[in-house]
């Protein structure tokens, strides 16, 4: 115990000790007759040290009458002394006594049905036929007392009314049981004069309501809630896929963007969301918080071998720099050109380093290239200027040759063809823009020659003539008999044999012709 809640619980001992010793004064001093000051209401109920109303105000006859007696008695139970005996003990200057305020006729007239005032200002309350007495207020009417009475059952019933609303217009459900309880206890401390049978009827249904109300209001909590907690499910369902994707395929530019997003949804979430209990919270994280860790050690794993991989593939990249700087200066065109083309295939098959080192390597990779290729052409304008000479000489070659055509005489043109060949060789190389056009031209002629050279093989074969005159022979032989069918089926007269016979006459004297034809080709 601290010592703050020690000085406190010495100071209610104190306060407790104070109000007995009080009790004991009040019980030992003799009864007196009091002065014309009229006294408070006294509630039959009410504790010691209960006061009375703040608002009442005393009678003026009693401020006028005795204007320097003692102060008013507090409400006392109603087995204390009279409240003469209070009077009757000078301890203060008096002090101004609350009178009842004014009751309407129909609030007395309710009152009435419910309780009654004696003359002295005993009041009764009358409930399931019997009389309970509640209090007294000594010197005034018995209207005004009982009104007094009256007026705590109506704050009562005011704030039944109150929370009637509160209830029809479905506000928070918070503390409102607790606010029946209150009201139930102030009824039953049978302290007023009112309808409390009612009243207490009214508090049942408002509990059966408060309780509906809190149901409601629970469904209504249980269903946000069963909607945060899906959405912070989803938050973590995400994550986690996220979390279990290839880090290999994974792109890791929008999916750590997606990641942080997430973790910004979490947070805003937790800071106004709706709260989902310690239990599923603290689950949803530890879920939440494992798969960033594992995202985020898969990305540090991913970059570090991504940083190994790109050292290396920078490492062999610069090797074959090395290599192509090295061959630049060459003038060795055909060889440097062969490894040229050895070390771009490597570099394409070698992996890329990161985008900025793979530029920049790629460029210092072509620019030794475009040296040697730059020397390389140099150099053959420079031979092409030397060659023009002899292209003039090898287009009139070629103009020689295409006037051999069509070849009329082949051993002829054989000759001078190989004339022009000797002369083409003596003439020497031409410019490389007009190597191809030259020799087309002279190759046509070649083809020409070539071709004429073939066909006289074809017409001099010995086994096609013996196959030629072998197919003679046979239709010669196959047109005598149709002939002789033909002249046979004219004497019969048969028309059918007629027409059969000179049809196949006629085709064969077809083919005759024709192979008779070749043979003078061949010839």
């Amino acid at each position: 115990m601290t010592d703050s809640q020690k000085s406190d619980e010495t100071a209610v001992v104190a306060d407790e000790e104070a109000v007995e010793a009080n009790s004991a004064d009040i019980a030992e001093t003799p009864v007196t007759p009091a002065p014309a000051q009229e006294p408070a209401p006294v509630d039959e109920e009410a504790p010691a040290e209960e006061a009375a109303p703040a608002k009442e105000t005393a009678p003026a006859q009693a401020e006028a009458a005795a204007p320097a007696t003692p102060a008013a008695p507090r409400p006392v139970p109603s087995a204390a002394p009279s409240p003469a005996a209070f009077a009757a003990r000078p301890k203060a200057p008096a002090a101004v006594v609350p009178a009842a305020p004014a009751v309407s006729a129909a609030s007395l007239a309710e009152a009435a049905k419910w309780g009654r005032a004696e003359g002295d200002g005993h009041v009764f309350l009358t409930l399931d036929g019997e009389e309970i007495a509640v209090g007294q207020y000594p010197g005034v009417s018995p209207d005004e007392a009982l009104g007094y009475f009256a007026r705590k059952f109506d704050d009562i019933i005011a704030q039944v009314v109150l929370l009637e609303h509160r209830v029809e217009s479905k506000a928070p459900a918070t503390d409102m049981q607790k606010t029946v309880t209150h009201l139930r206890e102030q009824l039953a401390e049978r302290n007023m004069v009112g309808d409390i049978r009612s009243a207490e009827a009214r508090l049942d249904a408002l509990s059966t309501q408060v309780v509906e109300l809190e149901k409601s209001e629970k469904a209504a909590h249980d269903a946000v809630r069963a909607t945060e907690l899906a959405a912070r499910e989803a938050i973590v369902a995400e994550a986690e896929s996220i979390a279990g994707q290839d880090p290999a395929q994974i792109q890791w530019k929008t999916s750590s963007a997606r990641m942080n997003e997430l973790f910004e949804t979490w947070k805003a979430a937790q800071k106004s969301g709706v709260r989902l209990g310690r239990s599923n919270e603290d689950a949803l994280w530890k879920r939440f918080r494992s798969a960033r860790t594992v995202f985020d050690r898969h990305r540090r794993a991913y970059f570090s071998q991504l940083d190994s991989n790109n050292s290396a593939a920078k490492s062999a990249k610069e090797a074959l720099i090395a290599e192509a700087e090295a061959l630049s200066s060459s003038s060795d065109w055909g060889f440097a050109a062969g490894e040229y083309r050895r070390l771009m295939d490597q570099w394409k098959a070698t992996p890329r380093a990161s985008r900025k080192d793979d530029d920049a390597l790629w460029g210092r990779f072509r620019a030794a290239q475009d040296v040697f290729f730059s020397n390389r052409q140099a150099a053959n304008d420079q031979i092409d200027q030397e060659y023009t000479a002899n292209l003039v000489v090898k287009e009139q070659l070629v103009a020689e040759a295409q006037a051999l055509l069509p070849i009329n005489d082949l051993n002829a043109a054989k000759k001078v063809l190989q004339s022009i060949r000797d002369r083409w060789e003596d003439a020497g190389k031409v410019p490389r823009g007009d190597m191809g056009r030259i020799e087309a031209g002279l190759r046509k002629v070649e083809d020409a020659v070539r071709e004429a050279e073939e066909e006289k093989w074809r017409r001099s074969n010995p086994e096609t003539k013996a196959r030629t005159n072998s197919a003679l022979s046979q239709l010669e032989a196959a047109i005598a008999g149709l002939t002789d069918d033909l002249e046979k089926a004219e004497k019969a007269g048969d028309q059918r044999r007629i027409k059969a016979a000179r049809e196949a006459l006629e085709a064969r004297q077809a083919w005759l012709d024709q192979i008779q034809r070749s043979a003078s080709d061949l010839a």
